[in-house]
């Protein structure tokens, strides 16, 4: 029997509601199985967004209310998964979870919707998302079978940068991989969020498991990124699927920029709860003042207190670095994230080099023979017979490697 699946990246970008995102998933996930495609992947954070350029008001010491005003926006259009903040593992999966009384679900009914649209379209889908959970907020990463419905979901075990500042850790003991089969291909399949694919021992914990199919659902759009993920296909002789939004500057959720918009709930819609754009009106940044000034006099450095008039002088709106800087397309128009999703062999070779500056309907479509993992078992196996692991051995914390049968 052909061990071949049709595997899609998706370069989808978050709309200004979740409403409207998860349209959009839908929409691409029925275009996805018009073509066939088995197995989809969506952006990191996908559902919720990802808060590029978000300073959220804060300095080392200080936060401001503006700041606080913005996260609260971001809260309200993250996902509520119906997870504790612990999370509830396989409670969760198999809803043992306790309801609430009166209530029939847990959570916002994001996950019944994602259960919906890969029942009906057959295709499973993996998509990013930022999770709400009591008070704080996840990035995730959640399966969802078509015949069996959510498969198993785990959270990013280190924020990278800024993210730790919204974004909480979530637990390594949800980096167990998933097991399927799909057309009788038998998947094991796990997800590395962003930059936990720069994790040489949380790498080898989803190589321990036998993992044949990698998805890398990212924001990290530097060059860099592709030799990395071709690096992953070579060394975990796995197929690998990494997809990064791609958005320009206009296209920025309303909360990205700062402006404050108010939101006026509309209750559920499709069973997902939405919200109402009002007109945003830009809310003014709080650019902290600096308090003293330094002069020079003579071969001395002198530090003075400073004047408000000064400060606005002497302490202009800094510039973004030059490697920050958006660039722009043939047409002028300035990108926050050019893309980059992509599709990597399990020989490390070149199966869909990465999609640059397409913000809407970048598809990426291959066909992968799994027997190609076992072909380059070979000769490498990082954790089998080229492991040596009468020496070498790695344990996670609440985690059984071991692969599953």
């Amino acid at each position: 029997m052909p061990q071949t699946l049709k595997l899609a990246v998706s370069q989808s970008r978050t709309l200004s509601t979740l409403k409207e995102t998860l349209a959009s998933l839908e929409a691409t996930t029925r275009q996805a199985a018009s073509q066939g495609v088995d197995l989809i992947l969506f952006p990191e954070a996908f559902l919720g967004g990802y808060p590029r350029t978000c300073a959220f008001g804060a300095a080392v010491g200080q936060r401001t209310d503006d700041g606080r005003e913005q996260f609260l926006q971001y809260f309200k259009g993250a996902v509520d998964m119906g997870d504790t903040p612990l999370g509830g593992g396989d409670d969760w999966v198999e809803r043992k979870l306790p309801l609430a009384k009166g209530q029939d679900r847990r959570g916002d009914g994001t996950r019944e919707f994602l259960e919906r649209v890969a029942k009906e379209t057959g295709v499973f889908v993996v998509t990013g998302l930022v999770e709400r959970s009591g008070g704080s907020l996840y990035c995730a990463v959640v399966y969802v079978c078509p015949k069996l419905g959510c498969l198993g979901k785990r959270r990013k075990v280190m924020p990278t940068g800024s993210e730790r500042l919204v974004w909480a850790q979530g637990s390594p003991s949800t980096l167990r991989a998933v097991t399927t089969t799909i057309k009788g291909v038998k998947l094991r399949l796990a997800a590395a969020i962003c930059w936990e694919n720069m994790m040489p021992l949380l790498r080898y914990s989803l190589y321990s498991q036998n993992v044949n199919l990698w998805l890398a659902p990212t924001a990290d759009a530097r060059p860099t990124w592709w030799p990395l993920m071709r690096t992953i296909g070579s060394e975990g002789r796995c197929f690998v699927l990494s997809a990064i939004s791609c958005v320009s500057r206009k296209n920025l959720p309303y909360w990205a920029d700062g402006a404050v918009p108010s939101l006026t709930a509309v209750g559920e819609v499709d069973g997902i709860n939405g919200v109402k754009d009002s007109s945003p009106a830009p809310a003014s940044r709080h650019v902290r003042r600096r308090s003293t000034v330094t002069v020079q006099a003579g071969n001395h450095d002198l530090v003075l207190p400073s004047t408000e008039e000064e400060s606005a002088v002497l302490s202009p709106a800094p510039s973004a670095p030059a490697a920050l800087k958006p660039t722009k397309n043939s047409v002028g128009d300035e990108f926050a994230c050019r893309g980059g999703s992509c599709i990597a062999g399990p020989m490390g070779q070149d199966l869909v080099e990465p999609l640059w500056e397409v913000e809407d309907g970048g598809l990426l479509v291959y066909d992968a023979d799994f027997e190609d993992c076992e072909r380059g078992r070979l000769d490498l196996d990082v954790a089998g017979h080229y492991s040596r692991n009468d020496a070498f051995k790695l344990t996670v914390e609440g985690l059984d490697i071991t692969p599953a049968s």
